[in-house]
């Protein structure tokens, strides 16, 4: 894959701009690609947490079983996220991670992210950005699941989809795959499937979200937005700060 098709050069490039020796530090961490199928486990609670990998393409999620057997996805990860940064300090997992559908996943020891900090003082601004984001999105799912209703939880949830998609494709439409069952969906949101399936008839019904199978298309995108309540500074907010230490890195 080529630098212009790297989804993870995608991705750190929202924040700054790279130079070529950045792209070719992060074009490593797409080395030794292994091809992933759909429901596979990544890892467990409990095991060794030595570890990252970059989701080269498809989807994926992490998760924790309830006692009672019941599942709580906690995140969502799209091509270009890197997966386990949350465990970094700890020798053990703290989560499931399973894929959504079929894709290419690229592990690569923790040591390799030391090299990156060493080697990048940018690479190394964007990495903390990005850990930064991942927990303001952890945030927004716990407001999500204790305080908004059904029609918001999932109006929510699908413009975050879309402004997380169009971080590394730009140039998409209002009409995008979701890969996602009924019943993860439901995981994602604490509801049940049939809450899930009368929740997307309603707004369906209103013109706000229209879904064929695993595709989704939302006619008006601001309207969407305005049902969810949606307050999108947690993704888009200013990184002057971080562009600015790219540049002075650059005039150096």
């Amino acid at each position: 894959m080529g630098q212009e098709k790297s989804c993870i050069i995608s991705h750190f490039s929202h924040y700054c701009s790279l130079s070529e020796d950045e792209k070719k530090l992060l074009m490593s961490l797409e080395e030794n690609a292994t091809a992933i199928k759909s429901g596979a486990l990544l890892w467990e609670v409990g095991a060794p947490a030595n570890e990252f990998c970059t989701l080269k393409s498809g989807w994926a999620y992490s998760y924790r079983h309830l006692e009672n057997g019941d599942r709580q996805i906690l995140e969502v990860f799209l091509p270009g996220d890197i997966i386990g940064l949350r465990e970094f300090a700890f020798a053990e997992r703290l989560e499931n991670v399973r894929m959504i559908d079929d894709g290419v996943v690229c592990h690569f020891p923790h040591r390799r992210m030391l090299d990156i900090f060493r080697q990048s003082l940018p690479l190394t601004s964007v990495m903390f950005a990005i850990s930064s984001r991942y927990q303001a999105l952890m945030t927004e799912r716990l407001v999500t699941l204790a305080r908004r209703s059904a029609r918001q939880k999932m109006a929510h949830f699908l413009y975050e989809m879309y402004l997380r998609l169009r971080q590394t494709n730009p140039d998409i439409s209002n009409q995008f795959r979701l890969p996602l069952s009924q019943e993860q969906l439901a995981d994602v949101l604490g509801l049940s499937p049939v809450h899930v399936s009368r929740t997307f008839t309603v707004l369906s019904e209103e013109e706000l979200v229209f879904r064929d199978r695993h595709y989704l298309t939302i006619p008006d995108l601001q309207a969407l937005a305005n049902e969810a309540e949606f307050d999108d500074c947690y993704l888009t907010d200013n990184v002057r700060p971080l562009l600015d230490s790219c540049e002075q890195k650059a005039a150096c």
